[in-house]
C-alpha cells in the first residue's frame, strides 16, 4: 500500500525523474502510462518516455492542474501551469521533429551552413546569452556522462524549448536553422509556436511570481486565478490556434486542453493516471 501511495505522490508532484521507478503493487497499465511521462536519466536510456512524445506528459499536467484546482492547492497548480508553459514550444515542434526534443536526435538541419543555432556570442542571433548557451549544450549533451545529461535537463532544456520557438516565430534575423522544414508546414508551425511563446507571457503564468513557489509570498485566490485565465484567453485570441483557448471544454480552466491540443496538432485530454491510482487504493482498502 505504501509503495502505491508513493507512486501516486510522485505523479501528483510531477517528479518526472522517478516515474519509471519500480513500484510493487501498482498495476502494470498505470506503470506503463507513467513511464511514458518519464524523463530519461541517461543519454541512451530506453524507452525514451517524454523525449519520445510530450503528449502523455501534457495529459498528466492537465490532470494534476485539475486535481490541484479541486483541492484548492493553487500554488502547486500554478507551478504546474508554469511547467506546461516552459515546454509548450516543444509540443508544437513534435509533429515536425518526430520526437519531443530529444537531444540525441536533433535534425542535422539545425546545424546547417549559415545556422546560428547553438553558436555562442553571435550578435545577429535573437537568442539571449543563456539560450545560446543552452542550445550549444543541447547539440553535444548526448555524448556527455549521465551526470551532465541530468544537469542539462535540470537547468537548460526548457530554455532550448523557448529558443526553438524564437527561431521559428520571433527571430528578427532568420538564419538557416529552420530551413529543414518546408515553407508551408513551417508557416503553420510558426503560428503554433508563437502561441506557445505567448502563453508563457500570459497573466495566468505570471501568477507564478506571486506565489510562494515564485518570488513573492502571496497565494492567488480562485477568483484571481480565473480572472487571470480570462485575461489570458483574451490575449491569446489573435489567431486560429489561440482562439482554441476560448472553447468551453469542461475543464476547470476552460479551454486549456483545447489550447494545448491546437498547439500540438493532436488531441490532448486530462490523463486518468491519478484517478487510476485512487481507484486502485480504494480497491485495496475494500479488500482489507
Amino acid at each position: 500500500m505504501a509503495e502505491v501511495c508513493e507512486f501516486g505522490h510522485r505523479l501528483l508532484s510531477l517528479d518526472a525523474e522517478d516515474f519509471a521507478a519500480e513500484a510493487r503493487g501498482v498495476p502494470a497499465d498505470l506503470r506503463r502510462r507513467a513511464r511514458a511521462c518519464h524523463m530519461p536519466q541517461t543519454p541512451r536510456e530506453q524507452p525514451r518516455g517524454a523525449l519520445e512524445s510530450l503528449r502523455p506528459a501534457y495529459g498528466l499536467l492537465l490532470e494534476v492542474i485539475a486535481v490541484r484546482w479541486h483541492r484548492r492547492e493553487l500554488s502547486p497548480m500554478i507551478a504546474a501551469v508554469h511547467i506546461a508553459g516552459e515546454y509548450l514550444p516543444l509540443l508544437a515542434f513534435e509533429p515536425h521533429l518526430g520526437h519531443a526534443g530529444d537531444p540525441a536526435r536533433w535534425p542535422e538541419g539545425l546545424s546547417a551552413p549559415g545556422s546560428r543555432f547553438g553558436v555562442i556570442g553571435d550578435r545577429e542571433c535573437d537568442h539571449t546569452k543563456s539560450e545560446q548557451s543552452a542550445t550549444n549544450r543541447t547539440l553535444r549533451v548526448a555524448a556527455e556522462p549521465a551526470e551532465g545529461w541530468r544537469a542539462y535537463f535540470d537547468r537548460q532544456h526548457s530554455q532550448v524549448a523557448g529558443a526553438l520557438g524564437v527561431c521559428v516565430s520571433a527571430c528578427r534575423n532568420p538564419c538557416t536553422a529552420m530551413d529543414w522544414i518546408e515553407p508551408e508546414p513551417r508557416a503553420d508551425l510558426q503560428t503554433r509556436a508563437r502561441t506557445a511563446l505567448a502563453f508563457g507571457e500570459t497573466p495566468l503564468v505570471r501568477l507564478r511570481h506571486a506565489a510562494p513557489v515564485g518570488h513573492g509570498f502571496g497565494v492567488p485566490s480562485p477568483e484571481e486565478v480565473l480572472d487571470a485565465w480570462e485575461r489570458s484567453r483574451a490575449a491569446l485570441d489573435k489567431n486560429p490556434v489561440g482562439t482554441a483557448a476560448l472553447k468551453d471544454d469542461g475543464f476547470p480552466l476552460p479551454g486549456l486542453p483545447s489550447l494545448f491540443s491546437a498547439i500540438a496538432e493532436a488531441d490532448i485530454q486530462p490523463a486518468t493516471l491519478l484517478n487510476g491510482v485512487s481507484e486502485h487504493i480504494a480497491a485495496l482498502l475494500e479488500r482489507g
